[in-house]
């Protein structure tokens, strides 16, 4: 029976993978009635906690992007950018995780990417070279965000395990290595591919005056938007709130009551952050609920409440033949269990949703709280077919082609900056919390 449910979530995913967005979580949903109705199994539990925190967090992000607060980032982005071409293939990735660390969405890259295109083109540098690792960039800064779901679901679920794995034990395995990770993928991306005044088809396709028109179309714009008062308020109140919570995290045994988790707490935290912002803006609250932010938080919201529910449910009732079955591999080489998240991760476009199904599963399976931790960077695979969102954004505003999908979809412009990126990412964090964080 259990290989008949894994069927099933298999069939569910697939479906999903079609359908997109939503549609993951509501056949999540559906798996959970066949399951119930047809083997007549009890339904797991779904991640409420992780789900709220998700919410508050959304919530307030999407409040500052209603204060024009995220435009404001990308501008002080942008110019760092034009104020140093060169170092384009560095300082755009290095810009796009940035980001994600300090609003907890890989959903900030979008404004970025033309600018990148622009800097890189202008400079004379393959675009492809800044702009693939930049959108990995984007999504590899989650799990070192103190405020993304990633750090929620690790900190949940170590609460439900009985284990005291605080934020401060998550951002210091997780900001160095994801960096890391990041810098090497910018490294090896410096010289890939032609440059183009030496790349033949390029060269050639440019004689089309169609084409290099097309290439050129939008060149030398620069953003010069004047953010009103409200922006600057906004940021300023949510950065705030960011260091809030981590010193919240660092001193939570003397600022929290007793009985408070910090999982709870950065839950009513970033409410008060979003309701401080609205009361120092006035903002619209209709602005905030139609905002990018809030839209795409509320999909990730429904594919962690159906996917992870299945998911629980089939653990949860298979629990005895999965330790039986995998327990011995995981002894005697607990890192395999990054190559177990990486491949799910390939499947499932959430990285909040793939801790949220495989974290209980590895302390089902006993793995030291260290090697779960150290490994939390190789819940991002997505990246593997190049039909993320960001991916194909950073395709789209290439106008020189060089991003791209190749003939054999696999060797498309994004898989060995993720590899790179992922699992030096993945390594240095095994490293660090093995060897010197040990908890």
């Amino acid at each position: 029976m259990f290989w008949i449910h894994i069927l099933l979530l298999l069939i569910i995913i697939f479906i999903g993978i079609r359908y997109g967005g939503v549609a993951f979580g509501l056949l999540g949903g559906f798996g959970v009635s066949i399951l119930v109705f047809g083997f007549g199994v009890t339904p797991g539990n779904p991640p409420v906690n992780v789900m709220l925190i998700i919410l508050a967090v959304v919530a307030a992000s999407a409040t500052l992007e209603a204060t024009g607060g995220l435009d404001l980032l990308v501008t002080y982005a942008e110019r760092l950018l034009r104020n140093h071409p060169q170092y384009v293939v560095y300082l755009g990735p290095l810009c796009t995780y940035s980001l994600t660390v300090l609003v907890g969405t890989g959903h900030s890259v979008y404004p970025l990417l033309p600018v990148i295109y622009d800097v890189a083109y202008k400079q004379g540098i393959r675009p492809e070279r800044p702009l693939a690792v930049s959108t990995i960039a984007s999504q590899m800064g989650i799990t070192a965000s103190p405020i993304a779901a990633a750090a929620a679901v690790v900190m949940a679920t170590a609460v439900d395990n009985n284990l005291a794995i605080g934020l401060v034990d998550v951002l210091k395995v997780t900001i160095p290595a994801t960096f890391i990770g990041v810098m090497a993928s910018a490294t090896w991306s410096l010289k890939r591919g032609k440059d183009m005044d030496k790349d033949i088809k390029f060269l050639e396709r440019m004689k089309d005056p169609d084409f290099a028109k097309q290439v050129q179309g939008g060149m030398g714009k620069k953003t010069n938007k004047k953010m009103n008062k409200n922006a600057k308020k906004g940021l300023f109140i949510f950065l705030g709130g960011i260091l809030a919570v981590i010193l919240l995290a660092l001193f939570s045994k003397f600022l929290l009551p007793k009985g408070v988790g910090m999982s709870v707490a950065i839950q009513f935290m970033m409410l008060s952050v979003g309701a401080i912002i609205v009361f120092f803006t006035n903002v619209n609250p209709k602005d905030i609920s139609n905002s990018n932010v809030f839209n795409a938080g509320m999909v990730a919201v429904l594919i962690i409440f159906g996917i992870a529910w299945l998911s629980d449910t089939i653990i949860g009732v298979h629990k005895d033949y999965l330790i039986s079955l995998v327990s011995g591999m995981v002894e005697s080489w607990p890192w395999t269990f990054a190559i177990a998240m990486f491949i799910v991760s390939i499947f499932l476009k959430s990285q909040a949703a793939v801790l949220t199904i495989m974290l209980p599963l590895g302390f089902l399976l006993k793995i030291q709280p260290e090697v779960l931790l150290g490994v939390l960077p190789s819940c991002y695979a997505y990246f593997f077919f190049p039909f993320y969102p960001s991916d194909l954004a950073a395709i789209s505003f290439d106008r020189t082609g060089t991003t791209r999908i190749g003939k054999f979809v696999f060797n498309h412009s994004f898989m060995l900056p993720g590899l790179i990126g992922v699992w030096t990412a993945t390594i240095v964090g095994y490293f660090l919390s093995v060897s010197v964080f040990s908890l």
